[in-house]
């Protein structure tokens, strides 16, 4: 599509780890959990927990407040494909949530 950009990347969370609050701008997201079980929040919804061959999708502008492995001795995996304009930053962190 002319202007925008798909970005696919593999998220790799090791056992007990846990991502910084951030926003993806006005990126449509959507994550699939390719291995182990990842927990979710999104500012406004309730915490959320996806196993292996589950997905989630985020609306643009949407406010990532939580993603964590929910796993002390396993590791996580994620694809997460982003839909954005051309030229936007697909993530950025928000260290102040």
């Amino acid at each position: 599509m002319k202007g925008r950009t798909f970005t696919s990347a593999v998220v790799d969370f090791p056992p007990n780890a846990h991502a910084m609050p951030h926003r993806h701008g006005q990126a449509f997201v959507y994550a699939y959990v390719l291995e182990g079980t990842v927990r979710s929040k999104l500012d406004g919804k309730p915490v959320t927990t996806y196993h292996q061959g589950e997905n989630w999708v985020e609306q643009p502008g949407a406010h990532h407040v939580l993603t964590e492995n929910t796993s002390r001795t396993k590791r996580a995996k994620l694809l997460v494909i982003f839909v954005s304009h051309t030229g936007d930053k697909p993530k950025v962190d928000d260290p102040r949530s």
